[in-house]
């Protein structure tokens, strides 16, 4: 027979969950950076293209774009096999989105 551990798996539930929410805090802090930064480089393409500087071919980059976000959604898979872990994923996960949402 298989022993489990209540306190085992409720320390390890708990870790995770720290951990979770701390990574998940700082995720969402590099994201809000990385998308000022995408702004204000986007601003600046504008406002150099006014002045003639430089010219941008906003239909490829649209299509960059597009092509980044399409290889992005492949990614489900491995999203379900990481919730379907035990205790500490669930912790993990847990902490994780407390941790962004609260971030």
């Amino acid at each position: 027979m298989i022993e489990i551990d209540p306190t085992t798996l409720g320390l390890e539930f708990g870790s995770g969950a720290v951990i979770g929410g701390l990574i998940g805090f700082a995720a969402k802090k590099v994201a809000k950076l990385v998308a000022v930064i995408i702004g204000v480089q986007l601003v600046i393409f504008r406002y150099l293209e006014t002045r003639e500087i430089i010219m941008v071919d906003w239909d490829a980059l649209t299509r960059g774009l597009v092509a980044s976000s399409e290889q992005a959604g492949s990614s489900a898979s491995y999203l379900e096999s990481f919730i379907s872990m035990l205790s500490v994923g669930a912790g993990f996960t847990t902490g994780f989105l407390i941790g962004f949402h609260r971030g």
